[in-house]
């Protein structure tokens, strides 16, 4: 168990800085996931806390030990890969204990670990199977075997899941979130599936370009981002985003957006006349009833581009006035395309943004 800090780590190849100056503290025991587009600079991070990178500048520090330079096998993190790198000539048994054969254990001791790994993760029936003879989860699963058995201080997870299908990767996302919980071992985790770090994390990492946007819980991150670039990639769908101008209103701050003049049921100090990005998150647009519960400068009629349902919910893109928006809809809703419909946004879930910086206004 143990902490880990990172503490103005750079990472430059030749003259190009992939990642500037990243400061970050990982609490013991916590599930961090650092989340961002291809390029971020998320791996390279992971694989600087693994020793498999070296840092350009900064310090890493883990369990209160400065690790610069301390070679990967002494660190004691273990780290699970995207492919799983499994010895296709050694049994489950073999592969999850060969680090410790390695490492000249006895036989009882690593006998008793891979069992106990195995037990953890649903592999005692299959110890004696080779990797050809196992589905794609199993093989993750015995990759994750593999680095439980050492007992690191620190799990490293790079992507894991991302080459399984779709109903595997949610069995699987869950089987992390109960061997976590199970362990108590501070698990640093990329991935560019924003689903899975919501899923899956104590708190995210959003990267962009080398730099952290935002450190937060997934439910922060979602209802208060920092930048309009965390209010694009978190959440699926995407948070819509329109310009708009603010306005005052017998004495209360709107903004003039999308044709509309939507109040702003919160006191934020906007000076009149500044112009403004304004964020609504697809699920803060309601219809129906939903939408008649709203008071009504909150409710607007819209145009239907298309509409489709997703299980217990229905996506629905629409026109505003000549802007395309995306709405999240509770309940199995079809509308015809070309129909006029009756929409509402939850103004008390509003996302305000200078145009200049992009930076949140709160």
């Amino acid at each position: 168990m143990a902490k880990v800090e990172l503490i103005g780590v750079t990472k430059r190849f030749g003259a190009t800085e992939v990642v500037h100056g990243v400061d970050l503290q990982i609490r013991d025991n916590e599930f961090i996931v650092l989340v961002g587009p291809s390029g971020c600079g998320k791996s390279t991070i992971l694989r600087m806390i693994a020793g498999l990178e070296p840092l350009s500048d900064g310090e890493i520090r883990i369990a209160d030990r400065t690790v610069n330079q301390v070679p990967p096998k002494e660190r004691n993190v273990a780290m699970v890969f995207q492919n799983y790198a499994l010895y296709p000539h050694m049994t489950v048994y073999d592969n999850m204990g060969f680090s410790l054969k390695m490492q000249n254990r006895p036989m009882e001791e690593r006998d008793k670990k891979v069992r106990a790994a195995a037990e953890i993760l649903e592999l005692a029936p299959f110890l004696d199977r080779k990797p050809a003879a196992l589905s794609g989860g199993q093989r993750q699963r015995v990759a994750m075997g593999r680095a439980i058995v050492r007992q690191p201080d620190v799990f490293l997870f790079d992507e894991p899941l991302s080459n399984l299908d779709a109903q595997l990767r949610t069995q699987m996302r869950m089987e992390l979130k109960k061997l976590h919980l199970q362990m108590k071992t501070t698990t640093i985790y990329v991935t560019h599936d924003q689903i899975e770090a919501m899923t899956l994390a104590d708190r995210i990492v959003v990267l962009k370009d080398g730099d952290i946007q935002q450190v937060g819980t997934p439910i922060d991150v979602f209802e208060k981002p920092d930048n309009v670039f965390v209010a694009r990639f978190i959440g699926n769908p995407p948070a819509n985003i329109l310009s708009g101008v603010v306005q005052r209103e017998n004495g209360q701050a709107a903004v003039a957006t999308g044709g509309l003049t939507l109040p702003i049921p919160r006191d934020i100090r906007l000076e009149t006349g500044r112009e403004v990005l304004v964020g609504i998150r697809p699920d803060a647009i309601k219809a129906g009833e939903a939408a008649a519960g709203l008071p009504e400068s909150w409710r607007f009629g819209a145009t239907v581009v298309v509409s489709e349902t997703v299980g217990a919910q229905s996506l629905l893109e629409f026109d505003l006035r000549g802007h395309p928006m995306i709405a999240e809809l509770e309940g199995r809703l079809l509308f015809s395309p070309g129909a006029d419909i009756d929409l509402g946004f939850d103004l008390n879930r509003i996302l305000l943004f200078d145009p200049q910086t992009e930076q949140a206004l709160r």
